[in-house]
């Protein structure tokens, strides 16, 4: 199991990082003696981080986006425990402790306002959705670590969130959640509780493993289809190179994109980009420059491209599947990589997501992008590079030929410095309670 999930070269680090988060539980460790647990009675849990493969802000918009499970994940020990409390420790962050009962033992899984944007929130509100869905809940203290990088794109806070679900489920919901239920559960205590308006390309990612095809036409209900990819036996290494810049002070800009693209499709009576299509747009473009904007305008026609994009993409990586000559398979790879490509450059142009225009100095994701395309051009080679989730700051996204990694690797970090540029490995399996934590 451990090979599946980190590859063979990780598998004994990572049973010693699970065996220590099984020791750490213990009064002896440090751990409070009211939570603390035998490692025999200790149960283990894994939900792993995500990168985005195609479909760069079309989610919110009910488009289509190319996703993955990574390598990197949120893992814990667990064990059930007789009252409705949850203690969660994580290392290098303050102790979690919820009540779930509220005051006097009444039930209480309400939002609270002093829990909103804390990691108690999303505790009581995964709770509080099992709770909804008439699924039984209970206590649980957790020792838990993370591997997936912080503000490095990959979704560590959904790692989080869908490794809660996924220890309510198994602990008090025999384990039969779905990974679209758990998913669901999840970005709902991130909307409600935590107070983020975030999609559920992250969460749906995270639960369900490996590459998976999302289309958000009925958010509710989602189509997933999982597709197999494995960009190392295609012969190339699917890194993302952190460009180190501030995310503070971006919410504005985050928040700019779904508001000017909801504008375009409010002047035709819709909600959702989704719900129209280009040729409307292009049909009223002087009209929509006076009421939406120039760069509403060209951010609609970005989606357009970028939901028909992805699904392009998906759609080669399926052939590819089922392709029997490696020319075959091939072909099809640089045809995906020249759609990777074209991803950036939209995202780029018309999206406009690679800096703050209230920040221009500071441009490390053009910068970035600019300098993988002329290492490109200068070593011949058939590689990509693309803006990677949320842009204005943060990582790029780039297939490079193995045989030119570690020039690449050299190139990139001279830029942003030692360690900037980590190789991912699609990761097959989403949230899971590993067998081993029985043994």
């Amino acid at each position: 199991m451990f090979e599946l999930l980190y590859g063979a070269g990780a598998a004994e680090q990572e049973r010693r990082r699970y065996a220590a988060l099984m020791e750490g539980m213990s009064p002896q460790a440090g751990f409070p003696p009211e939570f603390s647990a035998e490692r025999e009675n200790v149960r283990i849990f894994s939900a792993p981080g995500r990168t985005e493969l195609g479909g760069n802000h079309t989610d919110h918009n009910r488009g289509r986006v190319l996703a993955a499970s990574i390598q990197m994940d949120a893992v814990a020990a667990a064990v059930p425990l007789s009252s409705r409390q949850v203690f969660f420790r994580s290392a290098g962050f303050p102790d979690v402790w919820v009540n779930l009962d509220g005051k006097d033992g009444v039930p209480d899984l309400s939002p609270q306002p002093e829990e909103q944007g804390t990691t108690e929130s999303l505790v009581r509100g995964i709770a509080a959705e099992f709770a909804r869905r008439g699924i039984q809940i209970g206590g649980f203290s957790a020792n838990a670590s993370s591997t997936v990088l912080p503000g490095s794109g990959l979704s560590s806070s959904a790692a989080l969130e869908v490794l809660l679900a996924k220890i309510f489920d198994s602990l008090y919901g025999g384990g039969k959640c779905s990974p679209l239920e758990l998913a669901l559960i999840s970005q709902k205590a991130e909307n409600d509780y935590f107070g983020k308006p975030s999609g559920l390309m992250d969460q749906a990612a995270s639960a369900s493993g490996g590459a998976v095809a999302i289309d958000f036409i009925s958010p509710a209900t989602p189509l997933i289809t999982k597709i197999e990819f494995d960009p190392l036996s295609a012969g190339f290494a699917l890194c993302v190179v952190n460009t180190r810049g501030s995310h503070a002070d971006l919410t504005p800009d985050y928040a700019a994109i779904p508001q000017e693209m909801n504008a375009v499709a409010r002047y035709f009576g819709k909600s959702f980009l989704r719900e129209i299509d280009l040729s409307q747009v292009l049909s009223n473009a002087g009209e929509l420059r006076k009421s939406a904007g120039d760069r509403a305008l060209l951010r609609a026609i970005h989606f357009f491209n970028e939901d028909k994009r992805a699904a392009a993409m998906a759609g080669l990586l399926q052939k590819r599947e089922t392709a029997g000559a490696d020319i075959e398979k091939q072909g099809l790879m640089g045809q995906f990589l020249d759609l990777v490509n074209e991803s950036g450059d939209s995202s780029w142009e018309l999206l406009q997501n690679l800096y703050s225009p209230r920040n221009f100095r500071e441009q490390g994701l053009s910068l970035a992008l600019a300098v993988s395309r002329e290492f490109f051009r200068e070593q011949g080679i058939k590689a990509a590079c693309r803006v990677h989730g949320g842009g204005f700051a943060g990582t790029i996204q780039a297939y490079i030929p193995a045989e030119g990694l570690e020039d690449y690797r050299g190139r990139m970090e001279a830029l942003f410095g030692p360690g900037a540029l980590t190789v991912l490995r699609i990761r097959p399996v989403g949230a899971v309670e590993l067998p081993y934590a029985r043994n």
